[in-house]
């Protein structure tokens, strides 16, 4: 009795495929813009102290990498806790207008004024509210940061719902709870996740810039300011490598999760069936 063997379902291979296609453009123009880099510093002859060479940094981030790694570790600490608290600020906040919009048509003017306000100006108050060394100073910066854009983004997807949908459900009669648990909740999803992703970002400036006003010696931000002032210019660059790494990771991390809980959407399922 001859068996045959069904082949195995080609979707698979070609999103795998398709994303390494989708990365080798950025992994091009990041080589090419290294390679570059190196050109114009070794061929302009250009001073360590205004650009050192991509070779150079490199080679004090693998002499550093165990410092840098536990300065940065530090800083991710504070960004970490920072943005928790202030994207669980945004989306509580968001779904608090959502419920009573006249209450977020109040405070938003006040809300975009605020987010207009430079970090500079929020670092120093910080360091004298929470104390230069606490690390709450630092989170406090971050939250600041994080909470407008995930609190904007929030809202928007919370009061974006298509009316047809909510007639649908108040048809069943659905209460609010409801109404927010299977719609507007789960619209607001891809909203959310976009604010989430900015605040990663977002929150890593904020712990570096609020260490460069004062933090304790093993912070990655006054670790830099500390080289980039005794004249360590390649160490200085390679922490701020590792500032991008940790961001880059962060970043990364929440696209996943936003991978994992959008799976739903019809721009996943475009995504996915091509």
């Amino acid at each position: 009795m001859t068996t045959f063997v069904e082949p195995l379902p080609r979707s698979r291979s070609r999103r795998f495929g398709r994303q390494v296609l989708d990365v080798l453009p950025a992994v091009a123009v990041f080589v090419l813009g290294i390679a570059a880099w190196q050109a114009i510093v070794v061929g302009f002859h250009i001073q360590e102290f205004l650009l050192p060479k991509p070779t150079s940094i490199a080679q004090s981030f693998w002499e550093n990498k165990h410092a840098l790694w536990s300065a940065g570790l530090y800083t991710f600490k504070e960004a970490l806790g920072g943005y928790v608290l202030g994207c669980g600020l945004g989306i509580a906040v968001a779904l608090l207008f959502a419920c009573w919009p006249p209450l977020g048509g109040a405070f938003m003017p006040y809300a975009v004024a605020a987010n207009a306000i430079p970090i500079i100006a929020f670092a120093p108050i910080m360091n004298d509210w929470f104390g230069l060394l606490n690390p709450f100073s630092k989170m406090a910066i971050v939250a600041v940061l994080c909470f407008f854009p995930v609190m904007i983004n929030t809202l928007r997807g919370l009061t974006s719902v298509h009316p047809s949908s909510i007639e649908l459900m108040r048809s069943y009669a659905a209460g609010r709870v409801s109404l927010f648990r299977r719609v507007r909740i789960p619209n607001s999803l891809p909203h959310m996740f976009t604010g989430l992703k900015i605040a990663t970002v977002l929150s890593m400036i904020g712990a570096i810039v609020g260490e460069y006003f004062g933090g304790p010696i093993d912070a990655l931000g006054v670790r830099i300011l500390n080289d980039s002032s005794y004249g360590n210019f390649t160490q200085a660059w390679a922490g701020i490598v590792m500032a991008s790494l940790l961001g880059i990771g962060f970043y990364a991390v929440i696209a996943a999760i936003e991978r994992a809980a959008t799976r739903w959407h019809p721009s996943a399922r475009l995504f996915q069936n091509e």
